[in-house]
């Protein structure tokens, strides 16, 4: 009983990212999808909707991190909801955001590139999965600064931040 806590168990897997802020998006993205994320207040519950041209999917994911001040490493659990459960949860309280996802093809790896919009307009991030014993990559040269372990750029922070500290993330 004891892996019955929040980012443990079965059903929870490791997920280990390396983040850029980019000030564009790169030449060569594919689009993949729209999305619409809300972080659920005083939770570590994330709920999507995803719309591409497979169709759309909704989820619900809680992300712990395996070290609370460290966003690069977190255990996440998704599971997929109806549209009518989706609408339900949609009635919490929650921050949220919107973007445009592409993926482009850097070395060895497949970045995801993410184009903010509304109160995050303006704001251009990528990211990479890596397995846990896999180094840090070098900055791609498309990317201005690597945010990987800046807290202020993880999704449930970008959702919830004011325009002062979404203007000074910018500069």
């Amino acid at each position: 009983m004891s892996d019955r806590k929040p980012g443990r168990g079965r059903y929870a897997h490791p997920e280990r990212e390396q983040r850029w802020l980019l000030e564009q998006v790169p030449d060569g993205v594919t689009p993949v999808a729209e999305i619409f994320d809300r972080y659920i207040h005083g939770t570590q519950l994330r709920l999507r909707r995803t719309e591409n041209a497979d169709g759309i999917v909704f989820k619900l994911g809680q992300k712990v991190r395996a070290d609370p001040a460290d966003p690069e490493i977190v255990s996440l659990t998704n599971f997929y909801l109806s549209e009518g459960e989706f609408n339900v949860v949609l009635a919490l309280p929650a921050a949220e955001l919107r973007k445009t996802r592409s993926r482009v093809r850097w070395e060895d790896h497949t970045a995801v590139v993410d184009v903010f919009h509304g109160h995050l307009d303006g704001l251009v991030l990528a990211e990479v999965e890596l397995s846990a014993a896999e180094p840090l990559l070098t900055r791609p040269p498309w990317a201005a600064a690597d945010v990987t372990n800046d807290d202020r750029f993880s999704g449930g922070a970008l959702a919830v931040a004011t325009d002062a500290t979404i203007a000074a993330l910018l500069r």
